[in-house]
């Protein structure tokens, strides 16, 4: 029983809604008296669930088959994309330059595939170990929306590209460690706040930049799942981290930071995407210092004003949460305006766009017969 305590106190679990048990401990799922124990802290969330139903793979929520020129086209703005200023283009004529920013565009959108399968996989493991059946229901529901988030970003892929890149070593590192930690609240605040803040940010950047309505189409209905995936994390937070001891929350808030710095730095970094340059006969070394030169801290605090950029979503979804106080807030400070961002409204971002996007949604479903119906 001590050693039980303290796994328990070490997850940071304050809410019976967040209870768990260890993974192959089904018994305990089975316990009579467990089924009569559920919260109703999700049902909201849960119940909107058909608000914001679609199948990526039925042409009436988004059309695959419209075509995109990568060849003549930019997918994002080139201003946007870092490797594309200075030196380089000094070696590219303007059809390379146009086929690299898009290859570029298709290691991000490689990265939000293996992001979207981490997050599944996250969300069956959080299944598997909480005791609270409403708790356990949302994790399915969400386990549900993050498949068909793989299956829509993976066709988009294979539709443009063919195949998608191998994920990063900084990504793929974070989901590793956080799929494999038995530290609960590491899972909480990894997946709802961490993950789903970057998400959230990158697809509000892509559809607020993007030229390919495909592109725009699917992250619009992406962020209609994930805005509701927010408030999981948020209801975490305002149930946990008020009620944790001074050394707890310290954990915590270092943690994030950290994480929030190792991804600041190491995310979207040139050595990362060595395999693109070679297609172009640029050696990766020489691209980094070629892209030091005009990418540089100043420039990157700039890019950080952006309401849609990922970090500074990132930094709000913290601040939302209480996770960032004046012992860290040096880190965040440093990158953005943090008296800006704490003034600013703690909504999601592209909330008008998600609202837009559940309307639209509510709409096909409901001139469309229930599948399999018959009569």
């Amino acid at each position: 029983m001590p050693d039980e305590r303290k796994a328990q106190e070490g997850h940071l679990i304050r809410d019976p809604a967040y209870d768990t048990v260890h993974r192959d401990d089904f018994r305990a799922m089975v316990e009579v008296e467990r089924y009569d124990r559920r919260s109703d802290d999700f049902d909201e969330i849960i119940s909107a669930t058909h608000d914001h139903f679609w199948d990526p793979n039925d042409p009436a929520y988004v059309d695959f088959d419209q075509p995109f020129d990568l060849q003549r086209e930019y997918l994002m703005p080139p201003e946007r994309i870092q490797e594309l200023r200075g030196a380089v283009l000094d070696r590219l004529d303007e059809g390379d330059q146009i086929r690299l920013g898009n290859e570029i565009m298709r290691w991000q959108i490689s990265n939000i595939v293996h992001g979207e399968q981490g997050a599944l996989n996250l969300s069956t493991g959080l299944a598997d170990i909480l005791l609270d059946p409403g708790a356990q229901e949302y994790a399915t529901n969400q386990a549900r929306e993050e498949a068909r988030h793989v299956t829509g970003f993976s066709r988009y892929v294979k539709v443009r590209w063919g195949t998608a890149y191998p994920v990063g070593d900084v990504l793929g590192d974070l989901l590793e460690d956080l799929i494999k930690t038995p530290v609960v609240y590491k899972k909480l605040v990894g997946m709802q706040m961490l993950l789903e803040g970057l998400a959230m940010g990158a697809f509000a950047n892509l559809h607020k930049h993007s030229r390919d309505p495909v592109l725009k189409r699917l992250v619009q209905l992406v962020m209609t799942d994930e805005a509701f995936h927010h408030k999981f994390g948020k209801i975490w937070a305002e149930k946990t981290i008020g009620n944790l001891s001074p050394e707890e929350r310290d954990a915590v808030e270092d943690w994030a930071a950290e994480v929030f710095e190792s991804l600041l730095f190491n995310l979207v970094n040139i050595r990362q995407k060595r395999m693109i340059y070679s297609q172009f006969g640029l050696d990766w070394e020489w691209v980094r210092e070629a892209v030091r030169e005009t990418y540089d801290k100043s420039e990157r605090r700039n890019e950080l004003k952006d309401g849609t950029n990922v970090f500074r979503v990132l930094a709000k979804t913290l601040i939302s949460a209480g996770i960032i106080t004046d012992r860290t807030a040096h880190v965040y400070a440093e990158w953005v305006n943090m008296k800006e961002l704490e003034a600013e409204a703690h909504d999601i971002p592209g909330i008008a766009v998600v609202v837009e996007g559940i309307e639209d949604l509510r709409r096909i479903n409901a001139d469309r017969k229930v599948i399999g119906q018959k009569f």
